[in-house]
């Protein structure tokens, strides 16, 4: 089976990465044979507060005191200069334009009007965050004051606000973002969460959007399967790579696990795979 596109990559367009390279990325892909990736930049409009002593030292120049991180806007006209570069310099593989919203039901206006800036192809959305009280917080962050399962609950219930509230993206990614980041010893079973993550899956697949197959963590077959019995109609495939050597990182065993369950390549190879 060949490889599906890789629909959710990061670049030096990126805000949070220091490894990020187009180019890079371009080549890999090509290497690897992918029909097309896409280059969904972070674009986050949220000012974290945040924990000094934990912040990536590469994201200091984004911090506007101690304890608040703001990611700077994304260099809108800069990323389609370098897509066309790319395209120019690769003919063979389908670049696409895109952008990861964040938060983007806290931030409606600004979202709207980034996207109404430029045509971008592919819009995901994403939850890194919870608030609390009056500040958004990172919500590895959190871990350190109150407990996993609360934390873990308050994520996927800001989730099904997200997607209630903001309609302007077609695939939902990482659902499993604050697994990530679980305190050391901690083991994370889908099935202690079902009713949360089951009201996440009913809600997207009510709006036609499709749920990303995100590989950066141990793929969990349940959440696909919970995916289908919820009436979900379509899946696509994110690496979420921030360097090149880490497109399509697992896509042999997602699109496999893809096919297990249910879900088909679409018309074109870099179209979300259908039930």
């Amino acid at each position: 089976m060949s490889l599906p596109a890789d629909l959710h990559t990061h670049s030096e367009f990126s805000w949070d990465t220091d490894t990020g390279d187009m180019e890079g990325s371009c080549a890999r892909a090509v290497q690897l044979g992918l029909p097309a990736i896409a280059f969904t930049e972070h674009t986050d409009f949220v000012s974290w507060t945040v924990n000094p002593d934990t912040v990536p030292q590469r994201w200091n120049p984004h911090m506007t005191d101690p304890a608040h991180l703001a990611p700077p806007p994304l260099d809108v006209d800069g990323y389609l200069a370098a897509i066309e570069r790319c395209r120019a310099k690769y003919p063979s593989l389908r670049i696409i334009t895109g952008v990861e919203l964040g938060e983007p039901h806290w931030f409606a206006e600004p979202a709207a009007a980034l996207l109404a800036s430029a045509p971008f192809e592919r819009v995901i959305g994403s939850l890194h965050s919870v608030r609390v009280g009056d500040e958004d917080r990172l919500v590895e962050d959190e871990y350190g004051s109150r407990g996993v399962a609360e934390v873990l609950r308050d994520y996927f219930a800001e989730v099904v606000r997200m997607l209630e509230s903001f309609g302007d993206f077609s695939t939902l990614t990482h659902l499993d973002y604050p697994v990530r980041y679980l305190p050391a010893g901690h083991v994370f079973r889908i099935e202690d969460y079902e009713d949360e993550v089951r009201q996440v899956l009913k809600t997207l697949a009510g709006q036609s959007r499709a749920l990303e197959i995100n590989t950066r963590r141990t793929l969990e077959p349940t959440l696909l399967r919970w995916w289908r019995e919820a009436g979900g109609a379509a899946v696509s495939f994110g690496s979420d790579a921030h360097r090149p050597e880490a497109v399509a990182a697992g896509f042999a065993d997602a699109a496999a696990l893809a096919e297990a369950t249910g879900f088909r390549p679409g018309r074109h190879p870099y179209d979300h795979w259908l039930r």
